[in-house]
């Protein structure tokens, strides 16, 4: 009887190991699946991860780099850094550099942006200064000066030469609804400081 009783309890610690096992085991897959499924929802709806395609942008975002973009992080403001998607069949990233009721137009002798009358030089967001024209492609481009209509946005690239930006047709005053979101922090590459609202 004793033996008999001895093989009952290995075999019921047996069974008991396998189930915690398996109860282990259950237990770091739903872990697993919940953190996927987190972290799917979050990239989806939150925040996304965006190459940089292009040097419309340089020298603050070269084509390869890769920018954290949320659109929970407010409106855009003039300044801000964003994704605009249907502007172009690609989806591109300019700086706002005028809001809605603000008046934009050019001083082609001087090479300036002015926005209500007054020149927004690039130093002002953190860029070298240069010419800021409005290229001479007619039919092609807007003519100045130019109201933002309510619920739009004027961009512009960082490079402006090199930019196809508010200043052409085929974009013109980005709609807020076509923002994608704003960038809030730099990943790549790593030697650059991610930073909020560069």
């Amino acid at each position: 009887m004793d033996k008999m009783a001895q093989e009952n309890e290995q075999s019921e610690a047996k069974e008991k190991g396998r189930r915690s096992f398996k109860a282990w085991a259950l237990e770091w897959l739903e872990t697993i699946v919940v953190a996927f499924v987190a972290v799917t929802v979050c990239f989806t709806f939150l925040v996304r991860v965006i190459t940089v395609d292009g040097i419309s942008m340089e020298p603050t975002y070269f084509d390869g780099n890769r920018v954290l973009v949320t659109s929970l992080a407010g409106e855009a403001k003039q300044g801000d850094v964003v994704i605009v998607v249907h502007a172009l069949e690609e989806t591109i990233i300019k700086r706002v550099v005028a809001t809605e009721g603000q008046w934009v137009d050019f001083d082609m002798e001087q090479g300036e942006l002015t926005v209500d009358g007054t020149p927004l030089k690039g130093e002002a967001f953190g860029i070298d200064n240069g010419i800021t024209v409005v290229p001479d492609r007619p039919g092609l481009v807007m003519e100045f000066p130019q109201q933002v209509p309510e619920g739009c946005v004027f961009v512009l690239g960082d490079n402006r030469p090199h930019s196809t930006d508010s200043r052409y047709a085929a974009v013109g005053m980005v709609d807020k609804r076509n923002i994608l979101g704003r960038v809030i922090w730099d990943l790549y590459p790593f030697g650059r400081p991610g930073q909020l609202n560069r």
